[in-house]
């Protein structure tokens, strides 16, 4: 304790205070925006762009930001996270107001020549004040439980009016995360989704709907209070989002429908929606065991998929660095999970541990579902792939998320030797 003590004093007074930070977390994080870098160069050799600059340019900015934050005591944010709630909504009715409106969606508002988008700020924004919330009360109650998805509701409704679907589900994400690990029971988790579950089976497999509600009608009456009403609520609940379902699918148009469903037979429009599935596919699939080599890969380098550098960064890796690369990469975001479920079990408090496990939800959602319609796992949401997809907002988005959960490492409770 005294040689440690020792060091830090010869330490300048700015890094000495990061001494306890998660220096494994930031190291990861830092390497896959780097390589981010590289695979945004390598998507757009031939057009000279400089997209994969501005990212790394950006993930400084964003590095730097999040280092600030790790020295700033994140408790501080408790007493000002209604002030940030309303920034986040003011700022979402603003892109309604003024946005620009790009790839079908009003997501960004132009400042000095740069678009910013909202919506990625809103995450954060959501985070802090949700960690707030349940700092204070447990999710053990129903009350809790409503005022929270009041919360979230406000900013989601906002966001969806963009119209940005794929911002609305990681929102969902974050909330429902941060629900259960505030002791929310898993009953009610289940409860919570189980309408979404309905409305699939009940176009896929009828039979399997009506099952299905019935054993949702079974957790309700295990979980919930008011055991008759909420049986029969769950049970009413997941037949009606059966029937309506079925309503709302009748409304859509085709392209919408192609939309929803060529991730699971993209063949039916090859020149079409099912267009940079395909070639996502090949890209992967091309690159075998080592890949083909960085700014070897074919697909990547002759433009075959449209927009690789952001929402489909994913299959430049698989091409240009194979299967090993690819599983370098997973395994890079699942040690990024495991050391912020690590940080949040070590937080001195509620309020710290919510903050990591909201980082985690965001995260660990985006890459699921952005790896999964990479692969054809998953319809195409526009998610990005944190740290590596290029956007300017998603990214300094993530390095400030990163930067408030080094804070809750840096202040945790020190180990004593």
């Amino acid at each position: 304790m005294i040689l440690r003590a020792a060091k830090r004093r010869r330490l300048p007074h700015w890094l000495s205070s990061l001494t306890e930070i998660d220096a494994l977390l930031l190291f990861l994080i830092v390497g896959l925006t780097s390589l981010g870098g590289l695979m945004i160069r390598s998507t757009e050799l031939l057009e000279g762009s400089v997209d994969w600059w501005q990212h790394w340019v950006f993930g400084s900015i964003g590095l730097a930001i999040a280092l600030v934050l790790a020295r700033w005591r994140y408790e501080n944010l408790m007493q000002w996270h209604w002030i940030t709630y309303l920034i986040t909504n003011l700022s979402l009715i603003a892109v309604i107001i003024i946005g620009v409106a790009a790839n079908g969606a009003q997501s960004w508002i132009n400042i000095g020549g740069f678009n910013i988008q909202p919506s990625e700020f809103a995450k954060v924004g959501l985070i802090i004040t949700l960690a707030a919330l349940l700092h204070q009360k447990e999710a053990t109650t129903i009350p809790v439980v409503l005022r929270v998805f009041g919360v979230t509701a406000v900013p989601w409704v906002l966001i969806m009016l963009q119209p940005d679907l794929g911002t609305g589900l990681v929102f969902g994400a974050i909330t429902l995360g941060m629900l259960y690990w505030a002791n929310m029971p898993l009953g009610w988790l289940i409860l919570i989704i189980s309408p979404l579950v309905s409305a699939i089976l009940a176009n896929v497999l009828p039979m399997g709907w009506i099952i299905w509600a019935v054993m949702m009608g079974i957790v309700a009456w295990l979980t919930m209070p008011l055991r008759f009403i909420s049986t029969i609520g769950a049970i009413a609940a997941n037949l009606a989002a059966g029937k309506l379902s079925g309503l709302l699918w009748g409304l859509l148009k085709d392209y919408q429908k192609d939309r929803l469903t060529l991730f699971l037979e993209p063949e039916k429009n090859p020149l079409g929606g099912g267009y940079q599935l395909i070639q996502s596919r090949i890209a992967i699939g091309s690159g075998e065991l080592w890949g083909r080599g960085l700014h070897q890969g074919t697909q990547t380098q002759l433009n075959f998929i449209p927009e690789q550098h952001t929402d489909f960064i994913f299959s430049a890796v698989g091409e240009e660095f194979g299967f090993i690369g690819s599983i370098c990469v997973l395994l890079a975001f699942w040690l990024i999970c495991f050391r912020l479920i690590i940080i949040a079990c070590e937080a001195k408090e509620n309020f710290g541990s919510l903050l990591a496990i909201g980082m985690l939800s965001m995260v660990a959602f985006q890459v699921i579902v952005n790896i999964s319609m990479t692969v054809g796992l998953a319809p195409i949401t526009g998610i990005p792939l944190p740290w590596l997809s290029y956007g300017r907002s998603a990214l300094l988005t993530n390095f400030i998320g990163l930067g408030l959960v080094e804070s809750v490492a840096n202040y945790r409770p020190k180990k004593r030797f």
